[in-house]
């Protein structure tokens, strides 16, 4: 058995999901202590309030021992290489953990390194919080529960947690739609990758009623992700027009509910009246991250051998 990383949903096949999924459903205690005796390191070169706290009560959970480490105390190609960071930690820790700004840190560390590595946050990909989104929707809708079939409404940027959801949801057999203003969505080939990925589907359209109409649940995100903020400005006048108000709530399915990962903009990509009314789920949906965070690290460590130091 070789080190079994967590970069992306895509990592997984759709039975690797689903077991992931039960793993999450499952009450803490049952899932012993497979980190006993063992740390974890989390590397944070972007700071997160759920992030890290989610991850460090996960690994506790699991018996082991986080070690949280700002960027700066690392210094990736500063104070030294990707690689040595990765073979040095993995002589510590069973489990690397890292949310950092380039994707390529985490494929270049999951080359060399030992143990697993576990992606946190990258600018590509946001792996826990498409788990967590999945849970999230799962449990509101109780009767669908595989997701299999529905439909999801993603309006605004399509950043890194949409590219992420899009993975769990085809997966599942789902189908994404994704409206964002023209050049802010998936370009074809990204398309074209995300429905090779299972039985669902992710589309693009302009519209924001176009996506939410007869949707079964509705997610936006901030516009303006950490580096972009030089952009701002230009970012939020092509983005006017993709805010979820009421109205566009309206449009969706009587059931469904509001979707955030928060941190959130009130007034900007969703009013007040949205993310703080009765059919937002952004507190427990932000509650699932640790039931994310608690799976997948169960499933690295199941699924894992460590490997001789290279």
């Amino acid at each position: 058995m070789s080190v079994r990383s967590f970069l992306t949903v895509a990592d997984l096949s759709p039975a690797e999901l689903h077991g992931v999924l039960e793993l999450a459903a499952k009450p803490p205690e049952t899932l012993g202590r497979p980190l006993a005796g063992q740390g974890v390191a989390l590397i944070f070169e972007k700071p997160s309030n759920r992030t890290r706290h989610s991850s460090e009560i996960a690994v506790v959970q699991l018996g082991g021992h986080p070690v949280y480490t700002r960027g700066e105390e690392i210094g990736f190609d500063v104070r030294e290489p990707v690689e040595d960071v990765a073979r040095i930690l993995a002589g510590y820790h069973g489990v690397i953990a890292a949310r950092v700004f380039e994707h390529s840190v985490l494929e270049r560390m999951r080359a060399v390194s030992a143990v697993a590595i576990v992606n946190l946050l990258s600018d590509l990909h946001h792996p826990l919080q498409a788990i967590a989104d999945v849970l999230a929707m799962r449990a509101d809708l109780a009767d669908l529960a595989d997701l299999a079939g529905r439909r999801v409404a993603w309006i605004g940027d399509y950043n890194n947690v949409a590219r992420s959801l899009g993975e769990a949801l085809v997966a599942l057999g789902a189908h994404l739609v994704v409206a964002t203003p023209v050049g802010f969505g998936p370009s074809p080939d990204e398309l074209g990758r995300l429905n090779a990925l299972g039985a669902g589907e992710v589309s693009w359209v302009e519209d924001p009623v176009d996506a939410v109409t007869q949707a079964d649940a509705v997610h936006t995100d901030t516009w303006v992700s950490m580096g972009q903020e030089a952009d701002k400005a230009e970012r939020i006048r092509r983005f006017d027009g993709y805010r979820v108000t009421t109205a566009l709530m309206d449009q969706a399915l009587e059931h469904a509910c509001f979707y955030h990962c928060l941190p959130a903009y009130r007034g900007v990509e969703v009013d007040a009246a949205v993310i703080d009314g009765p059919r937002s789920r952004v507190i427990p949906q932000g509650h699932r991250r640790l039931d994310a965070a608690r799976a997948v690290l169960a499933f690295v460590v199941a699924n894992s051998a460590r490997e001789v130091p290279r």
